[in-house]
């Protein structure tokens, strides 16, 4: 795994139990403390580490012909409505992910309709919802980062991705490479020498008798080698140029090792001499001090007693001016609030009053009027000429009834006249 796949990992993983961020960040903490504007930042981390362990490069990107979003593009609000888009894409495509069948959103869908769409598959999972779905709409912050780190954590499940506990390397501590000559010597190749001298003479065996001889000749060489040196040939300029010469190579270095404890008794012997040194002079100056503080200290307070004891009178008038500003408080409070309900009903009076001029005004400007009188009197002729025609159109019917009337008579009369046949003439025949 790389490096950015096992911070993912790290902040997944708590005793071996696979967690998400999601979950941290909207079930566990209840308390948010100073960093907590910052947690979204991390998720939406963690969230692009799950997206490309689900491919959505080549699933989803892709075959949508989209850009790669950056690493914090759901935190940092750029362009609400592409994010929008975008988040409701892309939830759609893990929810599928995830198992659940879900159509993708086109872009003149009714926002509200998907974002309720997208909480009850979230709700379906298991995982809580516990804020409005307006805060979905801007396309970023952080409970959009919230949903879409819980889709991508159901998806891996229902994939069968398991989170495994990191793999951390194994750091080799750099050794100092220090220059070092043929000719000096460090503690450490003493040690080792000397422990190998030990360890061969150990292995071999020892014969007293062979011992004895060598030492007897070493003894006899020694002694020729002294006589030989009681008269020194050599002059003491060479000497001196041979000494300067081989000093350098005598020298002995020692590598200073973190890891010896030795150092770290030598440090603690210097810290604490140290410190016992500052302490001797600073405290002198502490208990100067502590002295001058403690004297301050009785001072105000004798001061304080004094002033008290000299403004006791002043203190009593202050108290008896607070209680009577509380009670003058009170009174103000109380007539206040009778001032206010006074004030509500001479709003409904003045109210009821401008009702009333109203009424009046429209009664005078009536009554001044001579509009209606004028109609009245137009009304008036109107209706003296409708009667002067309705007369004549009466005296009309009533004469063409008369005719009818006349003439029906005298139709009946002369009808009785031809019916009646005379006495002779019926003889005659």
């Amino acid at each position: 795994m790389t490096a950015a796949l096992a911070v993912v990992t790290t902040s997944g993983l708590e005793d071996g139990v696979p967690r998400s961020r999601g979950e941290g960040a909207g079930e566990v903490v209840v308390e948010r403390g100073p960093g907590a504007a910052y947690h979204m930042f991390v998720v939406m981390e963690d969230l692009v580490e799950k997206l490309k362990l689900l491919r959505f490069e080549e699933e989803f990107l892709r075959k949508s012909n989209l850009k790669a979003p950056s690493r914090h593009y759901f935190a940092l609000p750029t362009n609400p409505g592409e994010q929008f888009y975008m988040f409701c894409t892309l939830a759609a495509w893990l929810i599928n992910k995830a198992g659940h069948p879900f159509e993708q959103p086109q872009e003149y869908d009714d926002p509200n309709a998907t974002i309720s769409n997208i909480l009850s598959e979230l709700r379906s999972f298991g995982r809580t919802a516990d804020f409005p779905p307006s805060k979905l709409k801007s396309g970023c912050g952080e409970h959009v980062c919230y949903v879409l780190d819980c889709l991508a954590e159901e998806a891996l499940k229902y994939i069968g991705f398991t989170w495994k506990r990191p793999v951390y390397p194994v750091e080799e501590l750099e050794e100092e490479n220090v220059a070092e000559d043929d000719a000096e010597l460090t503690l450490n190749k003493v040690d080792e020498e000397f422990v190998e001298e030990e360890t061969d003479n150990e292995e071999n065996f020892i014969d007293l008798n062979i011992l004895k001889a060598q030492t007897y000749h070493l003894d006899m060489n020694e002694t020729a080698k002294q006589e030989d040196i009681l008269e020194s040939t050599t002059d003491a300029a060479e000497w001196s140029l041979e000494v300067e010469r081989v000093l350098p190579q005598l020298k002995v270095t020692i590598r200073t090792d973190n890891k010896d404890w030795r150092i770290h008794v030598d440090q603690m012997h210097q810290h604490k001499s140290g410190i016992e040194s500052a302490l001797k002079e600073t405290k002198g100056f502490l208990d100067k001090l502590h002295n001058e503080i403690t004297k301050t200290l009785e001072k105000i307070g004798s001061r304080e007693k004094y002033i008290n004891n000299q403004l006791e009178n002043l203190v009593q008038e202050y108290r008896a001016a607070q209680a009577q500003l509380s009670e003058a408080k009170e009174r103000y409070q109380q007539g206040n609030g009778g001032v206010t309900e006074r004030t509500r009903l001479l709003s409904e009076v003045m109210e009821e009053l401008e009702k009333v001029k109203q009424e009046m005004e429209e009664k005078g400007s009536s009554m001044t009027d001579g509009a209606p009188l004028v109609k009245i009197k137009q009304s008036l002729t109107k209706l003296k000429q409708e009667t002067v025609e309705m007369d004549i159109r009466i005296g009309i019917v009533e004469h063409t009834l008369l005719q009818s009337k006349l003439k029906e008579k005298s139709n009946m009369t002369r009808d009785m006249h031809a019916t009646v046949i005379p006495e002779p003439a019926a003889g005659f025949y």
